[in-house]
């Protein structure tokens, strides 16, 4: 892509997935801004501007991946440098947008942690949040700034649309997942089925019953994360049980925590298909993981607020 010329228009990265800012700030034609991030010796975050930002459009790559609290205490000490070094606008992009699972009080005394975290990143300053596939949608809502949320079904379907698999059938791995799951049914126009599992407790899934025919079929799961990959491999191994072909599994968010590169190495899925919404380490990149980027949708969304146009254009 062509340099793009407007110098008013800046994209800086903090530490949690620096690659992916590069490649964003490459698909729009810019140089990642001049700043460092370090510590003090006791552990508290030290930023540095090393350039000017008066009167410019700053976008700020940071999801708030593991570890979550570090990353969003940076987060916040960017935005309010930017905020008193006269930034014209500052829109944080987060990619992945952590505590997003505390979103409502499941249980008495249960902190809604979600709207925590968006109060404190209005509170430094940010003016405009770029995130994508937000666990729980009403989050939009937890901010009275604005909120662009990007999707990454249209990512995953045209990586499914290229492979020309056969008898395809969409999963939602639980009832919460249904939309997600018809959204990418619908772009590859297959039926799709429902797992209906139960959760004695945090981490704990137990399959109980598959609602749709998925006989002699190629089964796709979809989900928006995936954490210790239990709920997934089950998943997979009750639809291969049960009668289907084979199994892929794909995600935008691939956090794969504790047994999670095990269990689905050991799994029944042929292929797990993710994005680089968060950072991989080489551990986790096994030969069946196949990560898929979002910079240039996260670039030409940025590239959209600057000019204030459409952002919902880009999924039509």
């Amino acid at each position: 892509m062509a340099n793009y010329r407007d110098p008013k228009l800046k994209v800086f990265t903090c530490s949690a997935n620096p690659k992916l800012a590069q490649e964003i700030a490459e698909h729009i034609g810019l140089n990642v801004g001049n700043m460092e991030t370090a510590r003090f010796s006791d552990g508290e975050c030290q930023i540095k501007l090393n350039e000017s930002v008066r009167g410019s459009d700053v976008f700020i790559i940071q999801p708030t991946c593991a570890p979550v609290n570090e990353h969003l205490m940076e987060l916040l000490v960017v935005v309010d440098a930017l905020k008193r070094a006269s930034a014209k606008s500052i829109n944080v992009v987060i990619p992945y947008y952590g505590y997003a699972r505390q979103d409502r009080k499941a249980r008495s005394r249960d902190p809604i942690t979600a709207k925590l975290v968006a109060n404190l990143i209005e509170t430094a300053g940010a003016q405009r949040v770029i995130t994508m596939d937000l666990h729980a949608t009403q989050i939009q809502g937890f901010f009275d700034i604005p909120v662009d949320h990007l999707l990454g079904v249209p990512i995953l379907a045209k990586y499914f649309q290229e492979k020309n698999l056969s008898d395809v059938v969409v999963v939602s791995p639980d009832h919460g997942g249904v939309t997600r799951a018809r959204k990418l049914a619908e772009r590859l126009e297959a039926p799709i089925a429902i797992i209906d599992k139960r959760r004695p407790e945090p981490n704990v899934a137990e399959v109980m019953n598959i609602v749709g025919n998925i006989e002699g079929k190629t089964a796709i799961i979809i989900d928006d994360i995936i954490d210790t990959a239990g709920t997934i491999t089950l998943a997979a191994n009750a639809l291969v049980d049960a009668g289907a072909r084979e199994v892929y599994a794909c995600c935008t968010h691939p956090v794969l925590s504790g047994p999670a590169i095990e269990r689905i190495q050991n799994s029944k899925i042929k292929e797990l298909i993710v994005t680089n919404t968060l950072p991989l380490d080489s551990n986790k990149l096994i030969d069946k993981v196949k990560v898929l980027s979002v910079a240039p949708l996260i670039g030409e969304a940025i590239i959209r607020v600057h000019e204030e146009l459409s952002i919902s254009k880009l999924f039509d």
